[in-house]
């Protein structure tokens, strides 16, 4: 039975699953899976908010379709429930991406995504940007910074957890987190001007 949204499961027993699971018992990801799926639907709503009025991907689809590719993931080696929430809130953004290239919406310049960057991504809070503008400014940017935003703004991930997901220090990630943020905002405003 699922959990309800308040409720959050112990993250050693997600953990310990994560790791079971990794080391091939399926049972494991039965078991995983009423755990976790409050927290992918939460992640799911955070997602679909930001899309547009009449976006037609539902949060139950973004959930279904992200853990289909969770657990097409081979060989990898779950570390603990911070990088898995990481991991699925960067298969949640690639989903939609993925969406919103094969719907055509910026070829013909209709039904424009928008995501609205919160006072913690930018230093403009009215800025927004088109998801798949996001997804090509992201792919430029340092290999860590990108991760540091996938996890701190998509995964909803705490400086310390994703320090502890990426191995590094809380300082690091704050560092990052700040040039990611600037070099984003100056990325994406020269993005708005040549539309």
């Amino acid at each position: 039975m699922p959990l309800a949204d308040g409720d959050a499961p112990a993250p050693k027993q997600v953990t310990a699953l994560l790791r079971a699971w990794s080391d091939g018992n399926e049972g494991a990801l039965e078991q995983l899976l009423p755990l976790v799926e409050a927290e992918l639907r939460r992640l799911a709503r955070i997602y679909i908010a930001r899309e547009r009025r009449r976006h037609t991907l539902q949060t139950t689809a973004l959930v279904n379709e992200a853990f289909v590719r969770l657990v097409d993931t081979k060989g990898l080696r779950w570390q603990d429930r911070a990088h898995f929430l990481g991991i699925s809130a960067r298969l949640m953004r690639r989903v939609l991406v993925d969406h919103a290239r094969a719907r055509g919406y910026q070829k013909r310049g209709g039904g424009t995504q928008r995501v609205t960057l919160t006072d913690a991504l930018v230093v403009a809070p009215e800025s927004s940007l088109h998801l798949i503008d996001l997804d090509r400014v992201l792919e430029a940017v340092d290999p860590r910074k990108t991760k540091v935003v996938e996890l701190r703004f998509f995964g909803g991930l705490s400086v310390e957890e994703t320090a502890n997901v990426l191995h590094v220090s809380t300082d690091t990630i704050k560092r990052d987190w700040r040039l990611a943020k600037l070099w984003l905002l100056r990325e994406l405003e020269g993005s708005a001007h040549e539309r």
